[in-house]
Parts: C-alpha cells; structure tokens; sequence
C-alpha cells in the first residue's frame, strides 16, 4: 500500500546510491548494493575493530530535494532486526558554514527493524538531530543555532553503526554478515 505523501525513491531509482563504510576512516568492514526493481539490497561484512560501520547513501541531490510540505521520511526496508540510522544532509542556509565542518553535519536519528520481513519506519524531521561523526552537536563553532532546512535536502544515508545517536554505543549493533533490503523512501505527513 502506497501512503500519502511524495514518492523519493523507489524500486530501480536507487541507482546511484553508493556503499559507503568504515573503509574511510581505516576500518576493514565491506559491503556492496544491488539495484532492481524491487529497490536496494546491500550485503557485507561488519568488523567493528577499526571502524564498526557500513553505510548506503545516495547521490548528492541536485537541486536538493524540497520536502518543507511534509512532516517525516517513511522507509520500507527489511532490516532484519538491526538498529539503523537515517541521517540527512541538507545544503546550508547560515553562509554555507555547516558544510566547512569536517565530517560534515548530519541530521540523525535511530530506529528498529523487525527480525523478519518489512518493516514501516517513520522518521518525522523534528526527530533528525545535528551530529557530526556520531557526535551530537548544539550549535555552530561561533554560536549560531542549527535548523534542520527540509526544503534543502542534499542526501539521504542509512547507516548501521557501532555508536546511536548519542554517540554511546549502540545497544543493537552485531558485528558480521549484514543483509539490508530498501524498497522505497516516502515523504509523508
């Protein structure tokens, strides 16, 4: 059933979308995706020493999307009982300074999949907080506040990682073999 809301992507429109994991940062975890009709399969190989994250992100968004009439993300994927984080990048309204921060600035937030089969997980933008590198931040360097602009977003991650939003550890985390499956990404009320 399709909710109300405007489709993101779906199906064979995840091509473009990328693995992107722990490698960057001198960790050894692997991963790759898959694109068909049906959406996004990614598969790999978690080892936390050195790293502890896999990751699949899209393509920079180009014009950024504008979802300012809507509320939330909602994804459809099977993510076999994992804890994942979506994280949003948006292009930066305060003179571009968000995105001259290294490891650049994030909108987070953690969620549950069930063991078997989809699950229906959605994400309201008042959820999604600032992080950078697993780190909740508050501010910029010089004081200024961060809002999330959800009428510039510039791309969409999913991420399993040894860290939640916090920057603790994360209580659902599984070093190993990882199977995710993503069917569509709506924007709904």
């Amino acid at each position: 059933m399709q909710p109300e809301g405007k489709l993101v992507v779906a199906g064979d429109g995840f091509v473009g979308w990328h693995a992107l994991n722990d490698t960057i940062m001198g960790g050894r975890s692997s991963g790759s995706c898959n694109v068909s009709q049906a959406g996004l399969h990614f598969s790999g190989e978690l080892i936390e020493q050195g790293g502890g994250f896999v990751s699949v992100r899209s393509p920079l968004f180009s014009p950024p999307l504008d979802l300012s009439g809507f509320a939330a993300l909602r994804l459809d994927l099977a993510g076999h009982g994992r804890r994942y984080k979506l994280a949003v990048a948006c292009a930066d309204g305060v003179a571009g300074l968000t995105e001259l921060i290294p490891g650049g600035l994030r909108w987070v937030h953690e969620f549950g999949t069930e063991l078997e089969g989809y699950s229906s997980v959605r994400i309201g933008f008042d959820q999604l907080t600032p992080s950078v590198r697993a780190q909740p931040i508050e501010k910029l360097p010089m004081g200024l506040p961060l809002r999330l602009d959800a009428s510039r977003i510039t791309r969409l991650q999913l991420l399993h990682s040894k860290f939640d939003d916090a920057g603790g550890l994360n209580p659902g985390f599984r070093p190993g073999p990882i199977d995710l499956e993503l069917r569509a990404i709506y924007a709904v009320n």
